[in-house]
């Protein structure tokens, strides 16, 4: 496997990370089974492994913790994220810089590990200035904690405000982004990618499948596929919603596309995303060691311009077919009150 460099930081990851979202009691509850994808992710080349405190309300974070312990640890870039809430505490969640010195000691405890390489900010939060945030990330650093402190479906506007506050304010940069980016979300292709390369930022997308979309299950006159996923989140997979059945129609067109390039709509989805010169490593998040194995393989494979072409045709650049696949709403948004006169 060829490695990319992260950013300007000097690091080398491979093309694909292995995200760790679905091992723990969200999708694949047998510990032991999880291992074994991990390791058997190791052994394909792949070096860099994507988690969070969140998932799985940390269980995640044990799970990759006991598959590293046996000496891998040294040859893995490992990421984890803090932002969203654990427990029932009001303090346990958020940007603080209160809360972030307790969430990075539970974590490290959790992956059984000195330091973590790439320390994430899950989630912006607008009641807690960013300046604050970057300090008690600097101070981690600084302590050797962590390595390196990214981002994680952050607007453009807020990506930039982070170079400027490292510049003016003295603070460690944020030297990564991770953004929602597939054939179906192609929105971060606007703005979000290009201010990525204009700042050096290495860039790590997640949901390349569109949450299943465009793993070849979906497609008309099929029934709907039984997921974890969908049990928890119905209005994402529901036909009847206008922007579902838009997404439909695109994956129905893809997987042509797909068979006619002669690809599985998995390997041209995961190709796709890895041909944008922003994109540093797609992060991948198999439940099982087929998922993996359909995966494997993508970072060889090069699309044509045609076929480039093709899947622009089918959705344009810079356009996401439904709202909520953004991954972030603003509370300017959200918020009916902020965009309304008291």
């Amino acid at each position: 496997m060829s490695y990319r460099d992260f950013g300007r930081t000097g690091v080398k990851v491979s093309p694909l990370a292995l995200g760790a979202m679905n091992f723990g009691a969200r999708a694949n509850t047998d510990h032991e089974d999880s291992i074994r994808i991990i390791q058997q992710a190791l052994d394909s080349g792949i070096n860099l492994i994507d988690t969070a405190d969140v998932y799985s309300q940390g269980e995640s974070e044990r799970i990759v913790g006991k598959a590293l312990a046996g000496g891998r640890r040294e040859d893995v870039v490992l990421a984890t994220k803090f932002h969203g809430q654990i427990g029932d505490e009001p303090n346990h969640f958020g940007n603080s810089r209160r809360w972030i010195a307790r969430a990075v000691e539970d974590s490290l405890r959790r992956l059984q590990t000195d330091w973590i390489d790439i320390y994430q900010v899950h989630r912006p939060e607008p009641d807690t200035d960013f300046d604050d945030t970057l300090g008690a990330l600097s101070d981690l650093v600084h302590q050797g904690k962590i390595r390196y402190i990214g981002t994680s479906t952050y607007p453009p506007s807020e990506i930039v405000e982070g170079q400027w506050i490292a510049q003016r304010r003295g603070r460690e940069r944020v030297v990564s982004e991770q953004p929602p980016y597939s054939i179906l979300a192609r929105g971060v292709e606007r703005e979000v990618l290009p201010v990525a390369q204009r700042y050096g930022l290495a860039v790590i997308p997640w949901g390349p499948l569109a949450g299943g979309w465009l793993s070849g299950a979906y497609r008309k006159g099929a029934v709907q596929p039984a997921s974890s996923r969908a049990e928890r989140q119905p209005e994402r997979y529901d036909i009847a919603d206008p922007a579902n059945a838009a997404k439909l129609a695109a994956a129905e067109a893809l997987a042509t596309l797909a068979g006619e390039a002669g690809l599985s709509l998995i390997h041209l989805a995961l190709a796709f995303v890895l041909e944008h010169p922003a994109v540093t490593s797609v992060i991948i998040g198999p439940r099982t060691r087929e998922h993996l194995e359909s995966q494997l393989g993508a970072e060889k494979i090069k699309l044509s311009g045609d076929v480039l072409d093709r899947i622009d045709e089918i959705v344009p650049p810079g356009v996401t077919l439904a709202a909520r696949d953004a991954g972030y709403v603003p509370p300017a948004i959200k918020q009916a009150s902020l965009r309304r006169r008291g």
